[in-house]
C-alpha cells in the first residue's frame, strides 16, 4: 500500500490542523509544531536504545530492535492512542523528525487497522525551516515599534491592534525581572514557532513592542531583531499614578490570579510571594544594598496589607522601583540612541490611534492585505 504524503505547507498551521507528533517526549519538549499532540512511537528510553543499535549495527538492526521493543500490547496501546485522537480530529496529520521511518511506521500500523492518514514530507525539520523563513521574511514588511516607560501598557496596545505581534506573549515573559510567568517558559524553538505562527496571519505591516533581544529565556531571532532596530517608533507617556495602577494589575493582580488558578489559594500565595521577593533580590547589584533593603521592607509590609485585602499597598514599593530604577534605565537607553526618531510621543489612546493610522497607510503603500478583526 502506498502511504500518502503532504507537503510541508504552512497552510496546515494557518488552518489550525491538529498534528500527531510521533517523536519521543524528550524531542517534543525541545520544540514542537503549533497544534501538535505528542503521541510517540517510542518513549525516551526505547528511542535511546534504538539509537545505540543504529550507531553500532546500522539501520536494519535498529528497526529490528524497535519492532521487538514496541510490540504486542504496547504496540496496540500506541495505535489505540492515535485512533482516539483521529476519532476526535479525523483530518489530523502525522509527522516525525524528518518525515521518515517513524512516521511511516505509524502510518503503516494505522493502515493495518483500517485508518489511512498522511505524513508530512520532511517532517518537523521541513516545517521548522518554513516557519523560520517566515520570521526572516517578515523583515521585508513594514514594522512599527512601540516604546515607553515601564507601566505604560505597551502590551495591551499591541493586543488591541489586529496586526500586533506580542513577543512577550510568545516568550511567556513580561520582559523584566518581575516578568516571569508561573508556568514554565517555552523552549527557544517553541518561542520561534509561536512567532512564526502569528506571522502567518500578518502579511502586511506589523507592530511590536520595543524589546531587548532577550525576553526571559528566549532570544528574538537575529534577522528579525536587526529589522526592529532601525524601524520607526512611537512612545507612550503616561503619568506615574496611571502607570502604577497598570503595574499593580500586571505584577500583582494578574500574577495572583494565575498562581491561584494553577496552585490554589495557599500554595499560590506562597509561590507568588517567593517569585516577587526573589525578583526584587535579583536587582541587588543595580539597586545597591541600602536601597534594596528599603524596598524589601516596603514589599514585606505590602504583603501583610495584601493579606488584609489591601492590594494597593504594593504601590509603596512599586513606585520607588519605577522612579528610582526602571525610569532612569529607560531614559539611559534613550540617551544611548539619540539617532532614533519617534513618529509620535503621546498618551496611550493617541499612540493607539497613531499605530492604527500608520498601519493603514503602510498597508496601502505595501499593497498587501491587513488582517481582519474577528
Amino acid at each position: 500500500m502506498s502511504l500518502p504524503l503532504v507537503e510541508p505547507d504552512l497552510a496546515l498551521l494557518r488552518e489550525g490542523r491538529v498534528l500527531i507528533d510521533v517523536r519521543a517526549p524528550v524531542e517534543f519538549a525541545q520544540g514542537a509544531l503549533p497544534g501538535a499532540v505528542n503521541l510517540p512511537l517510542m518513549d525516551d528510553e526505547e528511542r535511546h536504545l534504538v539509537g545505540i543499535a543504529y550507531k553500532a549495527h546500522g539501520q536494519d538492526a535498529a528497526i529490528a530492535l524497535g519492532e521487538r521493543l514496541v510490540s504486542g500490547g504496547l504496540k496496540a496501546a500506541r495505535v489505540a492512542a492515535w485512533q482516539r485522537l483521529l476519532a476526535a480530529h479525523p483530518d489530523a496529520i502525522i509527522y516525525c523528525f524528518r518525515g521518515g521511518l517513524r512516521s511511516q511506521v505509524a502510518q503503516q500500523w494505522l493502515a493495518d487497522v483500517g485508518t489511512l492518514r498522511p505524513r508530512i514530507r520532511g517532517g518537523w525539520k521541513a516545517m521548522r525551516q518554513a516557519l523560520c523563513a517566515r520570521i526572516d521574511g517578515a523583515t521585508e514588511q513594514p514594522l512599527l515599534v512601540v516604546g515607553g516607560l515601564t507601566g505604560c501598557a505597551k502590551t495591551p496596545l499591541i493586543l488591541a491592534l489586529d496586526n500586533g505581534l506580542d513577543l512577550e506573549g510568545c516568550a511567556r515573559h513580561k520582559g523584566s525581572a518581575f516578568g516571569r510567568h508561573p508556568l514554565p517558559a517555552p523552549s527557544q524553538i517553541d518561542f520561534e514557532h509561536a512567532m512564526g505562527r502569528r506571522l502567518l496571519d500578518l502579511p502586511g505591516p506589523v507592530v511590536v513592542e520595543d524589546e531587548s533581544r532577550r525576553i526571559g529565556a528566549a532570544n528574538i531571532p537575529l534577522r528579525f531583531w536587526e529589522g526592529m532596530v532601525p524601524a520607526p517608533r512611537i512612545r507612550i507617556e503616561m503619568p506615574l499614578d496611571w502607570r502604577l495602577a497598570q503595574i499593580r494589575k500586571d505584577y500583582i493582580d494578574d500574577l495572583w490570579e494565575v498562581h491561584r488558578r494553577q496552585f490554589g489559594d495557599w500554595l499560590g500565595w506562597v509561590l507568588m510571594r517567593k517569585q516577587l521577593s526573589t525578583a526584587l533580590g535579583r536587582l541587588r547589584k543595580r539597586l545597591g544594598s541600602e536601597r534594596l533593603a528599603r524596598l524589601q521592607r516596603l514589599q514585606a509590609l505590602a504583603f501583610r496589607e495584601h493579606e488584609r485585602g489591601n492590594r494597593q499597598a504594593h504601590e509603596a514599593w512599586l513606585a520607588p522601583l519605577l522612579t528610582e530604577y526602571y525610569d532612569p534605565l529607560y531614559r539611559h537607553q534613550l540617551e544611548k540612541h539619540p539617532e532614533r526618531h519617534f513618529l509620535h510621543v503621546g498618551d496611550w489612546e493617541s499612540c493607539l490611534q497613531v499605530a492604527r493610522e500608520w498601519s493603514a497607510e503602510a498597508a496601502s503603500k505595501d499593497g498587501r492585505p491587513q488582517p481582519q478583526s474577528a
